[in-house]
């Protein structure tokens, strides 16, 4: 029980007298004669004593319609829809008739009456008390006098689907009535004079349930919002009691005698009389003296303050529309309590007591104040309790203000390190709602170090990870710098901060073995780089182990893990991955032990490896190789250098290179062939002086580039010492396949002041004799062309001059005796016609001498093809040893003199060149002649 005088008093509702804006703002007149009131749906109701319904609207405009005959006695309107349903008689006598309106249509210029039945429960007359209808139109609960309601179910404003029943009968007056819908259930509170009842109509036997044995006045009873779980209020004389369906909740001593109870949006109001006026007690009496005084008080429940309180003059009603409550008194005037805005109730409150916080802070919530205001609020009252010094108190406001308020404030005012522990409560706070930058989470953990609070310390970093409200890196950082490194170190394994986990290992604990672990343990993508990282201190500190993991990491890597949790991950082959081992070389730079057993394990396992990794290898070995003093082992090495050479898969510059840097003869000979770098070959040999060599490489090299014996020639002509023998080789090589003139020789040896003329005695000798047969040779083919020449002049004369006898008696095809048809030729075959047209190729050619014919014309075709091209002559120019043979070939080919064909005009002389044109004519083409 909650004693009122306790609670504190406002003025949060402004009084002023209504006025008429017509009548120049003269204070507006009730109609006379008002007995009760209703309101909804954007109207005020009331009902006069001779059966009118007034209509009042917000402009102030009366209306009204005859509605009963006598007199109405209630009226109810419905705050959803546009009904309003009234009790009143048409006739004298007890005998009540309910009417259901529809405002919104009309008849004959009134509302339109939808339904009209008779309130008399069962067969025994008796008086109205009160009225309530659901707001589903589904229900209607009627009160009379005798204790008796009765319940309308279905649709209300229509008499056939509807049906009526005695629900409760008793001896006491009913004095109030109300729906309570939850969800699907229905309730019906009724109220007497001495008791509360509850009703459930969801149930079809409408069970009933006594709910208290103290009951109340006509219109001390309402129905709050749903906001207050839609509770029954009662208003006794010495207190008010809220009632569930099924237990009576909390009750307010609220004393006084209970004139009227109203609930509207979480405020009750209570009139109650003048403990300085008379007593009335009866009831239904509602008829009050003229000098009778009334207190009007408006309570909140929930924050428990008196927000209005006033007196009044003998008051009708209350009446809430239009956001506003409007108090009806019998002499005439209206007044309206306006609520001050939630700004102002608060300021109010504000100036009343400074200690008034938790108060306003319970006002805004209820008025739905928004979020920016609330925190408004926190933040005046943090502010309050910091001025009086209760720093703990203030903390607890201001966190309150999170989302709101910049932190920045807050934090200035608590960075006095006596109050650390309370900028440690806020900044907690700001992490757990997950708005906390890098700043807020390096001065929480400072704040950790300097109390020294190893256990909050601990709980902050090893919360789980779905509580995580910081920054995990700068909590990282901050924790190594102040010299926590086992915090940091969990911190960065637990979430994964691989790059601080290592860091901090291996350069603050030093730690390389477990450094080493734990990238073992990653997956590939950050283990490869992890490695590539730190692989150099690792290698230094921790040679054996970082070169095995290099080595696996290169070939197939699969993250090293504990019993527990492979088995737990043993459901499949995982996908290996491999790195490049090339990118790892660096790693080895101090430690070439280790790089060659990694690189040996790398083109073992992957033979294909890199061309890095075989030109590595190759350099380890070559090294060892230069610096070995073993003969045996000297030449294993060089059979190792050799192998990875013969493989093909090192890089053939960087490969010679390498062997010429230290002086690896085999190696540097191997890639020369291989390169066909056969001048490159004797030039070393020339360098090391080796005569032999040089020789060979001749004889071995000679038929790819014929220079060679050319350069060896030059080589040992320059020579001082005795060559004669190496230089009797060379030359009987150029002879024999004619590699240089003689002259060229000859100067070339000039050069040698070790050579004589024995030395090339032989040469030159031989090269006479062939040079004299050459040219016996040539002589007797120029004999033979002059004799075939003029042979074939004589032919062709003869043909001109004389006539031909064709006498062969033979086909020259198949050798068959000539019959007619036949074909002739020149050059004196004869074929049958027959012959003639299934092997001749052409009608103006000869059959037997076609194929050589063709073959000179090819000849000349190709010769008259060749002559432009000047390009090739000059290339074969340069690039001959005998610049004169290739002059007279192209001579001969006629490119210094263009062969050109001629015919003989008619009735021409034949002359010398038309001679010369002709024989060639003649010689190539034979006229068909048919006999």
């Amino acid at each position: 029980m909650a004693a009122f005088l306790q609670w504190r008093r406002f003025v949060f509702f402004d009084k002023e007298t209504v006025k008429d804006a017509g009548d120049n703002g003269k204070n507006f007149v009730l109609p006379v004669g008002i007995s009760a009131c209703d309101s909804g749906r954007g109207h005020i109701n009331k009902l006069h004593m001779d059966g009118q319904i007034w209509f009042l609207t917000r402009s102030l405009q009366l209306s009204s319609f005859q509605a009963y005959k006598l007199r109405v006695t209630h009226l109810y309107q419905l705050k959803q829809h546009s009904i309003l349903v009234t009790v009143g008689q048409d006739e004298q006598g007890i005998n009540p008739l309910v009417k259901v309106w529809n405002p919104d249509k009309r008849d004959s210029g009134n509302p339109l009456c939808t339904r009209i039945f008779p309130a008399i429960p069962g067969n025994k007359p008796t008086e109205v008390s009160c009225l309530s209808v659901h707001e589903n139109l589904n229900f209607m609960a009627i009160g009379f006098t005798d204790g008796s309601v009765v319940l309308t179910k279905g649709d209300i404003t229509r008499d056939r689907h509807s049906k009526t029943l005695t629900l409760h009968e008793g001896t006491c007056p009913i004095t109030g009535l109300a729906f309570r819908q939850q969800s699907k259930v229905t309730h019906l509170f009724v109220a007497t004079l001495e008791k509360v009842h509850c009703y459930t109509l969801s149930v079809k036997e409408y069970p009933k349930l006594e709910l208290d044995t103290h009951g109340c006045a006509l219109r001390c009873s309402a129905l709050t919002d749903p906001s207050q779980d839609s509770q029954f209020i009662v208003a006794g004389d010495e207190c008010v009691y809220l009632y569930q369906p099924d237990e009576r909740g909390p009750c307010f001593a609220f004393d006084g005698h209970k004139l009227l109870a109203h609930w509207h949006r979480g405020y009750l109001l209570l009139l109650t009389r003048d403990t300085k006026s008379p007593n009335k007690s009866e009831f239904g009496s509602r008829e009050t003296s003229p000098s009778e005084k009334q207190i009007l008080t408006i309570y909140d429940l929930d924050n428990k303050f008196i927000a209005y309180s006033a007196s009044f003059d003998d008051i009708i009603d209350v009446l809430a529309e239009w956001g506003s409550f409007y108090i009806l008194t019998r002499d005439g005037k209206m007044f309206v309590l306006q609520e001050k805005d939630t700004q102002t109730k608060l300021e109010v409150s504000f100036r009343s007591q400074k200690n008034l916080f938790v108060m306003a802070i319970n006002l805004a919530k209820s008025q739905h104040l928004d979020s920016d205001g609330l925190s408004e609020i926190f933040r005046q009252y943090g502010d309050h309790l910091y001025v009086k010094g209760d720093h703990d108190g203030a903390i607890q406001q201001y966190i309150r203000t999170i989302r709101k308020l910049e932190p920045s404030y807050v934090i200035r005012k608590f960075l006095d390190a006596q109050r650390i522990h309370n900028l440690t409560a806020y900044l907690q706070a700001l992490h757990r709602q997950s708005l906390a930058n890098a700043d807020h989470t390096t001065l929480l953990l400072n704040c950790y170090t300097k109390l020294k609070d190893s256990s909050k310390l601990e709980e902050f970093i090893k919360s789980s990870e779905s509580e995580v409200h910081f920054d995990v890196e700068i909590a990282i950082k901050v924790l190594r710098q102040a010299g926590y490194h086992s915090h940091a170190v969990f911190l960065a394994e637990r979430h994964q901060h691989h790059k601080w986990y290592l860091k901090i290992q291996l350069e603050d604990l030093k730690n390389y073995q477990e450094a080493l672990r734990y990238i073992g343990r990653l997956p590939f993508d950050q283990a490869e780089s992890n490695m590539k990282r730190y692989g150099k201190t690792l290698m230094h500190h921790v040679p054996d182990g970082t070169t095995l993991l290099l080595k696996g990491l290169c070939t197939d890597y699969q993250p090293s893990r504990d019993a527990m949790e492979r088995d737990s991950l043993d459901r499949g082959p995982a996908v290996a991955k491999k790195a490049n081992s090339e990118e790892f070389i660096s790693v080895f730079a101090n430690n070439p032990r280790e790089l060659r057993a990694f690189l040996e394990h790398m083109i073992e396992v992957e033979p294909f490896s890199s061309q890095g990794v075989y030109d590595t290898l190759l350099e380890l070995r070559l090294q060892d190789w230069a610096h070995e003093q073993d003969s045996e082992r000297k030449k294993v090495l060089q059979g190792a250098a050799l192998s990875l050479l013969r493989s093909d898969n090192t890089v053939f510059d960087k490969a010679l290179v390498l062997c010429q840097m230290h002086n690896f003869k085999e190696g540097v000979l191997y890639l020369y062939e291989k390169g066909k770098l056969y001048q490159q070959i004797m030039h070393y040999h020339m360098q090391n002086e080796e005569y032999g060599k040089v020789v060979e490489a001749c004889k071995r090299y000679g038929d790819q580039e014929v220079c060679l014996w050319e350069q060896a020639l030059g080589y040992f002509a320059r020579k001082e010492e005795d060559c004669k023998a190496y230089i009797s080789q060379v030359l009987e090589h150029i002879d024999q396949n004619n590699l240089m003139p003689p002259l060229l020789v000859v100067q070339t040896l000039a050069h040698n002041s070790t050579a004589t003329l024995s030395v090339i005695k032989d040469y030159l000798i031989n090269k006479l004799q062939r040079e004299s047969q050459q040219i016996e040779d040539d002589e007797r083919k120029i004999r033979q062309y002059r004799e075939e020449t003029a042979h074939l002049r004589a032919e062709i004369q003869e043909l001109r001059s004389s006539a031909k006898i064709f006498q062969k008696t033979k086909c020259s095809m198949c050798n068959s005796p000539l019959e007619l048809p036949s074909v002739h030729f020149l050059c004196s075959h004869s074929f049958h016609q027959h012959c003639f047209e299934s092997y001749a190729e052409s009608e103006a050619e000869c059959p037997t001498c076609t194929p050589e014919n063709r073959k000179v014309m090819d000849m000349l075709r190709a010769q008259d093809q060749k002559r432009d091209l000047h390009d090739h002559f000059t290339r074969q120019l340069r690039c001959s040893n005998d610049g004169f043979s290739v002059v007279a070939d192209y001579f001969g080919r006629g490119v210094f003199n263009k062969l050109t064909l001629v015919t003989d005009p008619p009735g021409s002389k034949v002359g010398v060149g038309s001679l010369e044109a002709d024989l060639q004519r003649d010689l190539l083409i034979h006229t068909k002649r048919n006999t």
